[in-house]
């Protein structure tokens, strides 16, 4: 134990971690260990290139706060929060596929009758969105609780404008007894993550951009299913091929309908342009 090299190394800091009472934390700290070890020999780093490392560590955690977490941001853009997300979201067959929870979800929304205005007084093109809720199979979810959220027509979600303190863009809603729901807002736009960091330096470094697509967050909730999370995004999007965080998928890319001014889908009149969305969503049931 007191000769180790390159050789010997892993398996010495490996038997260090041999007596540790939760199995489960031993499986991960060993893992762990023994991944870590494996890059530093794959890649061989400097000393000076080690010590940045750390410091790219060391400012990323000092960019947290309880608005901002970019550690997560970090997770995000290496893939690993979806990956996460991927595995313990095994969906069956017709169950809507989920996605990222991402960083501007709020508790406490506001709750909007069925065919309410959501947008607070945000400015954009106004969008209607419409959907049913039903278990996977086909049986619709009376009741269940939609909770939505998505950026303005400027990029921006409602907790990022400095002194706003009105939720706009944003509520929950209730599903009718045939589990649908409807809602009035406005039309999302992409918008970029937090780049003013670390995250943010990682990006610029490796060619990368900062840019999510357009598209509405979801959170649906109903007795005897799991929770589903989940975006719909806005097809055609610029961005579509190249979110930061991975989070795009086929089913999840639907086209917002465009419309001419004249009348809407609930025979309200429509000076300006608008669109639409419909989604039906399926949630898969829980294991109990």
């Amino acid at each position: 134990m007191t000769d180790l090299n390159e050789t010997t190394l892993t398996d010495a800091v490996l038997a260090r971690f041999a007596d540790t009472p939760d199995p489960r934390l031993k499986q991960i700290v060993t893992a762990f260990a023994r991944h870590l070890h494996a890059f530093v020999r794959e890649v061989e780093p400097t000393f000076d290139e080690w010590s940045r490392g750390i410091d790219f560590l060391t400012r990323t955690g000092q960019m947290c706060s309880d608005k901002r977490q970019e550690f997560i941001l970090l997770s995000d853009v290496l893939g690993v929060s979806m990956l996460v997300d991927a595995i313990n979201n095994r969906q069956p067959a017709g169950a809507t596929e989920t996605t990222v929870l991402g960083p501007f979800f709020v508790e406490g929304a506001p709750e909007v009758a069925n065919g309410g205005d959501i947008s607070g007084g945000a400015s954009g093109e106004k969008l209607h969105v419409s959907g049913q809720v039903s278990s996977v199979g086909g049986t619709p979810l009376p009741g269940a609780v939609v909770e939505v959220w998505h950026s303005d027509a400027e990029g921006f979600y409602d907790v990022q404008r400095p002194g706003q303190t009105e939720p706009s863009s944003r509520a929950r809603l209730r599903a009718d007894a045939d589990g649908r729901f409807d809602f009035w807002s406005t039309q999302p736009t992409s918008y970029p993550i937090p780049h003013d960091g670390p995250v943010g330096e990682l990006l610029s470094a490796t060619g990368r951009h900062p840019y999510r697509p357009a598209h509405v967050h979801f959170m649906i909730s109903a007795p005897g299913h799991e929770t589903l999370v989940t975006h719909v995004f806005v097809a055609g999007d610029d961005y579509l091929d190249t979110d930061p965080v991975f989070g795009v998928k086929r089913s999840l890319v639907r086209d917002y309908a465009q419309h001419p001014a004249g009348e809407g889908t609930d025979g309200r009149a429509m000076p300006e342009p608008w669109r639409s969305l419909h989604y039906d969503f399926a949630l898969k049931p829980s294991a109990a």
